[in-house]
């Protein structure tokens, strides 16, 4: 990068600024927990298309994905393909039934609330169950943030790793901190735009470096001429190849589970906005995960300098150092930051919630005001955000991978659940408990596992698992209460194949 890095400081410092800024001007604005979690149930489809992309997306868009497709080439193509499914299938036949059901109780705010309310569970398994899952996988997701963080500032401005992570981690838990909902979703909209044109220009920049598109071609398959072949993933075969793909496609299953982009789902102001978002989203999820791969591709061709495993994830950071002057280079590396940023706080805020609304007001105080309830929250934000820190400080950790694990997760533990709860009158209170047990602990066993079959994503196992148990356990126990089969009803119909129009 040619110029000073103060230039890119001074980039980082008003970004950063602007942000405080926003999380500022909603603090005065904060007065429930609805407005503190779900923003008053108002957001655009703009925000919340752009919001939910953004918070899912993360650091890895830029860093992990990129690294990916450096390495493996256009293989890597398999999980931008999965994910784009997974993207739309949860955008068109989700968004609009969650929103539905959680909006006909004004009590529900978190989908711990939802799960309990689904099933009339007095027993508040559900919702500790569920909290519980929540705090364990989104530690480890925050965690990926915060190592994007620690790579992002140790690259640019050559600072020490415990010191990047501190100075990145301290933006986004001062802003969440103050603002909530609101703050994390306006914040995400303007750094879901910035994400979207910095990962468009990059491979664009890059591959008119190399001479153009042919020119850029031929370097890739002289260094490799397996590099554009679909199906080369690792060298592997037969079966193997077959594992090796599905594991990469199957990071679709794991949108139906993931509480921050679900949680936009049930802040949207109006069920008729979700198909004007859902264009938006699908349309900011194509174009960002095939640059996302072109990135990775291209710089491979471009960089003179190989990079080995964790080192491939700084392949964008490299390409911008390298294409653009000091100043736009520093609002293009902004584009990490935001992606962080945008992911880091909405899952600092849904962790918050699960301790303060899910363990704290169910268990400890009961009747605490709404006022008390907000500060709680957070309280825990800080808490949750030192417990990520502790796990982000080790420094050849990879995001791809933590990332990988949350979202499997996610996945297993929710994905089958809230499927199947809104789309099967016939699910029981038992069956929620047994998927999601089941998937969040087969996730959990499968990941330290190593060899042969277990090499395989673990989502695929556990999301597999989790639905099988949840039809099985409901199939045995008790018939859900002629009030819940109504409420259903009354909503969706008898049909459970019933898909609303838009």
């Amino acid at each position: 990068m040619t110029g000073e890095p103060i230039h890119v400081a001074v980039i980082f410092a008003v970004y950063l600024a602007a942000m405080l800024v926003v999380g500022a001007f909603f603090y005065r604005r904060t007065e429930s927990m609805s407005d503190y979690f779900l923003g008053g149930r108002n957001l655009n489809k703009w925000v919340t298309a752009l919001s939910a992309e953004a918070s899912d997306m993360s650091g890895w868009l830029l860093l992990g994905l990129p690294g990916a497709a450096y390495l493996g080439g256009m293989s890597a193509a398999w999980i931008a393909l999965g994910l784009l499914a997974g993207t739309y299938v949860n955008w068109r036949f989700v968004a609009r039934r969650l929103r539905q059901y959680t909006a006909v109780s004004l009590n529900i705010i978190t989908l711990s609330d939802y799960l309990e309310y689904r099933f009339r569970d007095s027993s508040k398994l559900l919702r500790t169950v569920s909290a519980l899952f929540i705090v364990i996988f989104f530690l480890i997701y925050t965690a990926s943030g915060f190592v994007a963080c620690g790579k992002l500032f140790g690259s640019v401005f050559g600072i020490s790793y415990p010191a990047a992570v501190l100075i990145g981690a301290a933006a986004v838990i001062t802003y969440t901190f103050l603002g909530g909902f609101n703050a994390v979703c306006w914040t995400d909209f303007f750094q879901g735009t910035l994400m979207f044109f910095s990962i468009i220009v990059v491979p664009i920049v890059g591959t008119a470096a190399c001479g153009g598109p042919g020119a850029t071609a031929d370097i890739l398959k002289s260094i490799d001429p397996k590099y554009f072949n679909l199906f080369h993933v690792n060298g592997a075969t037969g079966l193997a190849l077959v594992a090796a793909i599905a594991s990469s496609a199957a990071w679709g299953l794991g949108y139906f589970g993931q509480p921050h982009i679900l949680v936009r789902f049930m802040a949207i102001r109006s069920p008729k906005e979700i198909k004007g978002a859902r264009h938006i989203a699908i349309t900011w999820v194509s174009l960002s995960l095939v640059a996302a791969v072109a990135v990775g591709m291209v710089g491979r061709a471009y960089l003179k300098i190989p990079l080995e495993n964790v080192a491939a994830e700084k392949v964008y950071i490299l390409m911008v150092a390298d294409l653009f002057p000091s100043l736009l280079g520093g609002v293009m590396l902004a584009a990490i930051l935001a992606a962080i940023m945008s992911t880091a706080d909405s899952q600092l805020l849904v962790t918050s919630s699960a301790i303060s609304e899910d363990f704290y007001k169910t268990f400890l105080r009961k009747n605490a005001s709404d006022a008390k309830l907000v500060w709680i929250s957070r309280l825990t934000v800080l808490i949750v955000a030192a417990a990520a820190l502790l796990l982000a400080l080790k420094p050849d950790s990879s995001v791809l991978d933590l990332v990988a694990y949350a979202w499997a997760g996610f996945g297993a533990a929710f994905g089958p659940t809230f499927i199947l709860s809104l789309f099967w009158r016939g699910m029981t209170r038992e069956g929620a408990l047994a998927g999601m047990i089941t998937g969040g602990v087969t996730v959990l066993v499968w990941k330290q596992l190593e060899g042969g079959v277990f090499d395989l994503y673990e989502i695929l196992p556990g999301f597999v698992f989790s639905m099988a148990a949840i039809v099985l356990a409901s199939r045995w126990s008790k018939k859900s209460e002629q009030q819940i089969l109504d409420e259903f009803d009354s909503l969706f119909g008898k049909n459970p194949a019933e898909v609303e129009a838009g």
